[in-house]
């Protein structure tokens, strides 16, 4: 797992060693030890041989969730966020192919379909099939994306899902939720979170359902980060804009229907 010293990496980590799987972290934070090197990803030649083994570590991996990345703009220039997520990702995939690394999860973002959505979306709630980037860290996703829907061809059975991930909230983070009933509170992410644990039980749902081919899942809890029933808070942001007949009351905004239908994902964690 590249990223594993993240907010998202260390909940998968712990999720998908409970689930009886061996874990080795890829990250430049960390601890060497049992479990964890430290490799500069943006190095494709550390990458490569971190991948193929690791001396009194592993000797070869079965899998990949590359998780690694600038989490957001702003904390480095907008050109070197993109500069360095898609060297580091290019680098991550390219690595696996060459390693023979077959089954491959990757984070993709919300960023990817629209946000901070100052433009409306063409319907609610958002679905996969719309694919939008607004800054260079979202357009370092979709680049991403579509790195991998062709490179997923370049080897016989490989598997890699992109997990749209949204704004990702730690079990000691749900303070933030005192302000759910402001008017605009997660407005630039259509009221959609993920708590940290429910985001490393969609990451293992994905490695046990890899099937060869490129897919795409929006990763939100099925229910709204914001007090409001969701066509309330739809018609306000989004005036005009088309929302499914059968929404739910609380119903997220940014669509978990896929995720839900075809991986079986249920939240297990829910700030109300």
């Amino acid at each position: 797992m590249t990223g594993s010293g993240g907010k998202l990496g260390r909940a998968t980590v712990e999720w998908l060693r409970a689930d009886g799987h061996e874990v080795t972290g890829f990250d430049l934070a960390g601890v060497p030890g049992p479990g964890f090197t430290r490799v500069d990803l943006a190095d494709f030649g550390q990458t490569l041989d971190a991948f193929l083994s690791v001396t009194a570590r592993h000797d070869g991996l079965d899998a990949l969730v590359h998780l690694a990345a600038i989490p957001v703009n702003g904390l480095i220039p907008d050109a070197a966020t993109f500069h360095n997520n898609m060297t580091v990702s290019f680098n991550a995939l390219f690595a696996a192919h060459r390693a023979g690394i077959r089954t491959i999860v990757l984070a993709s973002s919300i960023t990817a379909m629209g946000f901070p959505f100052d433009e409306a979306p063409p319907a609610l709630p958002v679905d996969e099939s719309y694919t939008s980037a607004n800054n260079t860290y979202g357009l370092g996703k979709v680049a991403e994306e579509a790195i991998a829907a062709q490179l997923v061809r370049w080897g016989d059975g490989t598997s890699i899902t992109a997990l749209r991930f949204t704004n990702v909230v730690a079990a000691d983070e749900y303070a933030t939720f005192e302000r759910a009933g402001e008017p605009d509170y997660r407005r630039d992410l259509i009221g959609s979170w993920i708590d940290a644990r429910d985001g490393a039980e969609a990451v293992a749902l994905a490695l046990a359902a890899a099937e060869p081919g490129f897919e795409v899942y929006n990763v939100a809890a099925p229910e709204s980060g914001v007090a409001a029933p969701s066509r309330e808070v739809a018609a306000r942001w989004f005036p005009g804009t088309p929302v499914a007949d059968d929404l739910g009351e609380f119903e997220s905004l940014m669509s978990t229907r896929k995720i839900r239908a075809r991986l079986g994902f249920v939240a297990r964690h829910d700030w109300r």
